[in-house]
């Protein structure tokens, strides 16, 4: 399985079977779209989700099957998609797919918590915009390290909570490159696991 990363918290798996893409949101650009066989979606912030690229996605390709969970109605408005929930196992090019977690990490008391869920992938866990600890082994984690609703500290103790053997940063748009710097080296020494960041275009076999 190759893992390749796009910008913010866009990434896409490719297998012999196909091409799963989890967040093409409006950071991510066009690319990530291009020839994949399934879209996950964790929530409904515009930084993970484009409904229009969907729509125009499945216009071309009207059986392509979309995943998130079930407020991802209202902005795909009419758009067909398939509601998951935690605990759902999905199976798309080949790969096993589970749904870990139900809620957004808390923003501020002021704003409402929003429905998300997270994809572990063969043992790679994309999150989303949450902490949720998966309650089964995971081998590589998509950390974020940039958020309104992230400290860098809690960055930190959430990936060692995880406990995977690496941990790749995503949802990082924000970042300055002065502030990547700073992240990656905050992160390199508080987290357990090998750290180690990946640009946009880069791909790792997993």
């Amino acid at each position: 399985m190759k893992m390749e990363k796009f910008p913010h918290a866009c990434v896409r798996f490719e297998t012999a079977g196909g091409r799963v893409v989890i967040d093409p949101g409006a950071f991510s650009g066009d690319a990530p779209l291009q020839d994949v066989d399934a879209v996950l979606i964790t929530h409904v912030h515009f930084d993970h989700l484009r409904p229009d690229a969907l729509r125009d996605l499945r216009a071309r390709r009207p059986g392509l099957p979309i995943y998130g969970p079930p407020s991802l109605a209202e902005p795909l408005d009419g758009l067909p998609f398939t509601e998951v929930r935690h605990g759902d196992v999905l199976e798309e090019a080949g790969l096993a797919i589970r749904v870990v977690g139900e809620r957004h990490a808390v923003i501020h008391p002021s704003i409402p918590v929003i429905e998300n869920v997270g994809y572990l992938v063969n043992g790679v866990f994309h999150p989303g915009d949450a902490l949720t600890v998966p309650d089964e082994p995971v081998s590589t984690l998509l950390a974020p390290v940039s958020a309104p609703w992230l400290k860098l500290g809690e960055a930190a103790d959430f990936a060692n909570a995880v406990g995977p053997v690496r941990v790749h940063p995503i949802h990082d748009a924000l970042l300055s490159d002065v502030g990547v710097t700073v992240t990656d080296t905050i992160m390199g020494n508080l987290v357990a696991a090998e750290y180690t960041r990946l640009s946009p275009g880069d791909s790792v076999r997993l």
